[in-house]
């Protein structure tokens, strides 16, 4: 064993006991986050608009504050972008998260503090690596190099002090330099903007690097390890990399890529950590080897509420605490942030799974989802419909995305799926059948809507040619480590756009 790797483990055990300490008093923790938040934040303009002076209660706080969206919070934002200070949170704040989230939207820009850097970003990334430590104590990790696909920052045009970018790229740009010593590839190179030629300096620059574990969002980092395969004539990551051990992925749900990574590194004693980041912070990782859910981090400086979806969409909705939550019920997810966030909308639905500890899975976004019929389809009922049917079918789903087909006097409604294939299907009259009885089997509201054909007809599935939405994002200027392609809209001009995008590229080419 190196002596870093003993170093950095004895470094990272404390902290195990920490986290279960804050998960057995999960309550007691939110409450004391809310009232620090509230306390430090209360000689900010936002602090004295909405009386935070007044505040000893989560029912005041409730009272003072409402819910908001970034459209709501937004000019105060652009304040502190301007270089304004003490707007929303008393930290001088330049640096600024580039939040694209999905690849239909306008950037938001997050403030990013010193407290947030420190108490929710930097320790997260300690946490999940003492996670894995908890469960492989005699790990090497540690002994090598690990490999983060990141975003890239720019200068902020509206404040010469002040800078932006993706999350990633913030941490990078932000990263002590003795961390630094244990990453690859470097700084420079990490924070290319152009990404095709990030993809070709990674790979010309780390292919002879001991990486142990590497982290990014899947679909990215499945890109490179694809490129990295073509140009050295490998078939086997490990084969490149012999000790790599653990991927760090996020942004994504990862059912659908777990099979395309398995043929790049199919070795049993090669680990996937799944993480919920963001942004707006970091709220939950996967503590144990089983995918699927992830424990809430409760001591990162983030208070979290709960709305219950059949309130989404009112002025005022209730929102609920960690002692009043549900298992197994969607959740619209509100965060109160040591980054200035207050009662904040981050656009999410989780469920949660556990209580003993708090552990949540990512259900989909408020706003990507189907719902011109009444249907309700949401994320993570079309991931698990495709995985099915992938399964049955012994397919391979590279990307999809779907959108209504509207009811008109002619004919019933329908989703329209846009798939791109890493392996077709032999018969797709067969995956279409089997999406259609999963969807059928886990929602009820989709069945009853396509009970005799009359609201909605069988899915329509258009194959795409291969790369199509790689084509798509690089036409919209998105290529990058932290864009992500919407799985779901309730119109269709999403659709029409990749359709046109393809069919123009394809007839040029």
């Amino acid at each position: 064993m190196s002596l870093t790797n003993a170093f950095i483990k004895a470094y990272l055990r404390p902290r195990i006991g920490r986290i279960e300490h804050a998960t057995h008093h999960a309550a007691a923790v939110q409450r004391r986050t809310l009232m620090y938040l509230i306390h430090k934040a209360k000689h900010t303009e936002w602090g004295k608009m909405h009386a935070y002076n007044t505040i000893h209660s989560k029912k005041d706080y409730v009272k003072n504050v409402p819910v908001s969206t970034y459209e709501e919070i937004k000019p105060f934002i652009q304040k502190t972008f301007n270089g304004e200070q003490n707007v929303l949170w008393p930290d001088t704040i330049r640096w600024f998260s580039k939040s694209s989230g999905t690849t239909d939207g306008r950037s938001k820009y997050i403030p990013v503090s010193r407290d947030s850097l420190e108490y929710t970003h930097y320790r997260s990334g300690k946490d999940v690596s003492a996670m894995f430590l908890k469960n492989h104590p005699y790990t090497d990790i540690f002994g090598g190099k690990c490999l983060m696909l990141t975003g890239t920052v720019s200068q902020n045009p509206e404040y010469k002090k002040g800078w932006n970018g993706d999350i990633s790229g913030v941490l990078v740009k932000k990263l002590p330099g003795w961390i630094n010593f244990m990453r690859t590839p470097s700084r420079d190179i990490a924070l290319l903007p152009d990404w095709e030629e990030k993809i070709n300096r990674i790979i010309e620059s780390t292919q002879h690097v001991d990486v142990r574990f590497i982290g990014g969002v899947p679909s990215w980092m499945l890109v490179l390890m694809n490129r990295i395969l073509d140009v050295t004539g490998k078939k086997d990551i490990r084969e490149v990399w012999p000790g790599l051990q653990l991927f760090i992925h996020g942004a994504v749900n990862f059912s659908p890529y777990r099979v395309p990574f398995r043929q790049v590194i199919p070795h049993d004693d090669m680990y996937f950590y799944e993480t919920y980041n963001a942004s707006e912070g970091f709220f939950a990782l996967q503590d144990n080897d089983n995918p699927g859910e992830m424990r809430l981090m409760v001591d990162y400086g983030i208070y979290y509420e709960f709305i219950p979806m059949d309130e989404i969409h009112l002025e005022n909705p209730r929102t609920l605490t960690l002692q009043e939550i549900e298992l197994d019920t969607n959740y619209a997810l509100v965060i109160s942030t040591n980054g200035g966030l207050w009662r904040y909308k981050i656009g999410d639905t989780i469920k949660f799974t556990s209580k003993k500890p708090y552990r949540i899975m990512v259900t989909g976004r408020t706003k990507h989802f189907i719902n011109v019929f009444g249907e309700e389809l949401m994320v993570e009922n079309a991931e698990r419909a495709i995985e099915y049917a992938s399964q049955r079918t012994k397919s391979l789903v590279k990307e999809f995305t779907a959108a209504p087909i509207y009811l008109s006097n002619d004919h019933s409604g329908a989703h329209e799926w846009l798939i791109e294939f890493e392996n077709e299907p032999e018969d797709i009259e067969f995956f279409t059948d089997m999406l259609d009885d999963k969807l059928k089997e886990i929602n009820s509201d989709y069945e009853a809507k396509r009970y005799g054909n009359y609201i909605l007809q069988r899915p329509l599935i258009r194959v795409l040619p291969k790369d199509s939405f790689y084509t798509w994002m690089k036409h919209k200027g998105k290529l990058g480590a932290q864009q992500k392609i919407p799985r779901l809209q309730n119109d269709r001009k999403q659709l029409e756009e990749i359709v046109q995008v393809v069919e123009s590229f394809y007839k040029a080419t």
